[in-house]
């Protein structure tokens, strides 16, 4: 089942725009920042970092589900969870920026998430996988795009079993998804900078560098 679900990320990342569905025009308000890279690249580390010390500043959006509540989710909050019916209408008529099916449910962004992010005026950060940086390409949402990896695949590897929450065959299908990460995010134009995280302080300087225009619109809009 996940090597057929890689299979059609493959297959959906080469495929023609849908002439019938309506681009998604550009939003007012800061730059979203669609931040994308492998489990075990450190991603999540960088953005603790990024919201520790720009508290205030970012914002995150409700992605769309067809899937059930698991205990303990409120909608609007982890989730909108809806109909697949629903949702697949608002797919069709171009009401989200991104959108995918894993293990028979949808999941995606839709441009009012992000908006309602932006109507606070917060950067909009966007941890979305390799065929949602592909579709959202194909829309005027203009954000920045940033790639973390690895150095190298042993350097993931044993990160990831560092971590010790792995059993060998989840191991082993994070690693196949990373490994076509990677070699998409080389990609010439698919990303403003593609971050290679070696040493965390100098991953989190360039992370900064590409954001703090952004950051400092939104500072000086709340002194205002």
């Amino acid at each position: 089942e996940y090597i057929a679900n890689i299979l059609v990320i493959v297959q959906q990342l080469n495929r023609p725009l849908n002439p019938n569905v309506v681009p998604v025009q550009a939003m007012a308000g800061p730059r979203p920042v669609v931040l994308s890279g492998p489990s075990g690249a450190g991603k999540s580390t960088l953005l603790k970092r990024l919201l520790k010390e720009y508290e205030g500043v970012f914002g995150f959006s409700v992605s769309h589900t067809t899937r059930n509540p698991r205990p303990g989710e409120v909608n609007g909050k982890d989730y909108h969870y809806v109909t697949r019916e629903a949702m697949q209408k608002a797919i069709d008529s171009g009401e989200f920026i991104e959108n995918a099916e894993f293990s028979g449910n949808i999941y995606g962004t839709s441009k009012a998430s992000v908006q309602d992010v932006q109507a606070k005026n917060l950067i909009c950060i966007l941890d979305i996988d390799m065929q949602g940086v592909k579709n959202i390409k194909k829309t005027d949402l203009n954000p920045i795009y940033v790639s973390i990896q690895p150095p190298s695949m042993e350097i993931l590897e044993k990160r990831l079993r560092d971590r010790q929450t792995e059993t060998e065959q989840s191991l082993q299908k994070r690693l196949e998804a990373a490994r076509i990460d990677m070699e998409i995010s080389k990609e010439s134009g698919l990303f403003d900078v593609v971050i290679i995280n070696d040493d965390l302080e100098e991953a989190y300087g360039k992370l900064k560098g590409v954001l703090i225009e952004e950051i400092n619109k939104v500072q000086d809009a709340q002194k205002s």
